[in-house]
């Protein structure tokens, strides 16, 4: 038997693909709404606004991505190994939905401060992630000792971060995971 998607998650979904196409400040409510398959005001009984309903979308998105994310690291036992399933899973979720990473890559950053606060407590628990995985790999003499986690951190995601970021500004000219295995090789030679 199919499950059944939830009116929240059709719009959700809705709204990634129209937010992708016309971007944030482009995309109408009704073209949503549409895409949707609801009427107009069925978003506000889900959403307050268009602002909530990005936050929203980033949320269900983000833990989706995280949730996924910690069930391919939980399969190694390796820090280095770790670090290779968390690549994999983060470019593999954005090169399996092109709509996600321009609104993740792109539409999410145009917002403003307030929103901008918003979407970094969401991403908290991403960037914990990558923090266990290197205070793993200290610990376990994988990675150097002297390393300030948060600095290596932010080099990880950065690195990846910028990797889709550019596969983006290419239109999508190349496959997405042939990056891998380089971006793997350097981050290990970074943190050893």
């Amino acid at each position: 038997m199919k499950r059944s998607i939830s009116k929240s998650d059709r719009i959700i979904d809705a709204a990634v693909k129209v937010i992708a196409e016309h971007g944030y400040h482009g995309a109408r409510v009704t073209a949503i709404a549409k895409e949707a398959g609801v009427a107009d005001g069925t978003i506000y009984l889900y959403f307050k606004n268009k602002e909530h309903l990005l936050i929203s979308l980033f949320e269900a998105k983000m833990g989706s991505f995280i949730e996924y994310s910690e069930a391919q690291i939980a399969k190694e036992e390796k820090a280095t190994s770790q670090l290779e399933a968390l690549i994999e899973s983060h470019l593999e979720q954005l090169s399996a939905d092109y709509d996600l990473a321009v609104v993740t890559q792109i539409e999410l950053r145009q917002s403003n401060q307030e929103m901008r606060l918003k979407i970094a407590g969401v991403l908290k628990p991403y960037l914990r992630l990558i923090d266990r995985v290197i205070l793993h790999g200290m610990k376990a003499g994988e990675f150097a000792q002297d390393l300030d986690h948060r600095l290596a951190r932010q080099m990880v995601f950065g690195t990846i971060d910028e990797v889709v970021t550019s596969w983006m500004a290419s239109g999508f000219k190349y496959d997405l995971m042939d990056t891998k295995a380089g971006i793997h090789r350097m981050l290990v030679k970074g943190l050893s």
